[in-house]
């Protein structure tokens, strides 16, 4: 501790494909999409989080929207950087003395990702502000978030179903022991939405209403344990006559179009057990799967990984602000934890 640690502001960020999360001082200070609005004449950005999602697929030839990463990665390096930068001046709004101040992070990453990758993180930390940065990953992050002690000799399996990723970690004593990232998550989800309402019902749907419908009646399973979604009117472009249409349509067809992807999915979890070695896989036999992420809170996902693996599963309490929570908690104790990267 130095005698101007008083300068250094703190703060954990979830960089998600989907949605960005900031923690400062035990609260959540900004939740917002992970997408920018850029002028194409001037390469400047215009717009930044839902001010700029609700330009997205709406957007004339001066104007695109871009999601600065892709599949949990930084896809692009100029937009992420300015778009921590924005979030970052959402809640640090004071213009005194103390806006010159030093900005610790924690930022979490994919379990999956290379060390390019990670640099790209860093760096765009660093231009964003930040004097020194440390990450973790997503399944640690998860773990710490919803509540597990990650440092006892007990294994736990994590499953975080996020925007661009899915990672699977089996944690024991501060570390992950075996992982699995794929990169089919809440994404795949949507596009898979999208492409079944165009070979399904002739109709072109944007990004922004298959996510509506995912939200609203999308499920894993046909046989739900809990409430039942009413059918769902769907508003697109007729692709025979090219006119505005509107249909409805059941969850039992979103079933069958998320199938592939959530199959993918539990080969994935399979996989992870595999990879377990037997003292941890008693321990989960014992206290089940946890999961976490947006992802995690589709209709009878949970009951379908169990069945499918015959363990009970659990799904966090606030399943979306799980890794953010989790930042939180790393960041607040940035000199104990061991399974922090520089």
């Amino acid at each position: 501790m130095g005698f101007f640690d008083f300068l250094t502001q703190e703060i954990a960020i979830d960089l998600g494909t989907a949605n960005t999360i900031i923690i400062h001082n035990d609260k959540v200070v900004v939740d917002e999409p992970s997408i920018v609005a850029v002028d194409r004449k001037t390469d400047k950005v215009i717009a930044v989080g839902k001010q700029a999602q609700k330009m997205h697929g709406k957007t004339h030839e001066n104007i695109k929207t871009i999601r600065p990463l892709k599949d949990g990665v930084i896809a692009d390096f100029y937009a992420a950087e300015y778009m921590i930068r924005e979030m970052i001046k959402m809640f640090n709004t004071k213009k005194s003395f103390f806006s010159a101040t030093s900005l610790r992070m924690v930022i979490c990453i994919p379990s999956g990702i290379t060390e390019v990758e990670k640099r790209a993180v860093i760096d765009s930390a660093e231009h964003a502000g930040a004097k020194e940065v440390k990450l973790i990953h997503e399944p640690m992050a998860a773990a710490i978030g919803i509540g597990i002690d990650v440092e006892e000799p007990v294994g736990n399996m994590i499953i975080d179903i996020g925007g661009g990723t899915s990672e699977i970690a089996v944690i024991a004593l501060g570390g992950i022991v075996c992982d699995k990232s794929i990169r089919v998550a809440g994404d795949e989800f949507t596009n898979d939405i999208e492409e079944y309402m165009r070979r399904q019902h002739n109709i072109l749907i944007g990004e922004r209403t298959a996510e509506l419908i995912k939200i609203n009646i999308g499920a894993a399973l046909i046989d739900l344990d809990e409430e039942i979604p009413q059918d769902y009117a769907v508003h697109g472009r007729d692709l025979i006559t090219g006119v505005p249409k509107e249909i409805y349509i059941s969850y039992k067809e979103i079933v069958e179009a998320l199938d592939k992807s959530i199959s993918k999915i539990e080969e994935a979890v399979l996989f992870a057990l595999e990879m377990t070695p037997p003292e941890l896989s008693a321990d989960i036999y014992r206290t089940g799967i946890y999961m976490a992420g947006g992802g995690s809170m589709l209709r009878g996902l949970a009951k379908r990984i169990s069945l499918k693996t015959k363990l009970p599963v659990h799904v966090a309490e606030d399943p979306l602000r799980a890794v953010a929570r989790g930042t939180g908690i790393a960041l607040k104790n940035i000199d104990k934890f061991p399974f922090l990267i520089s």
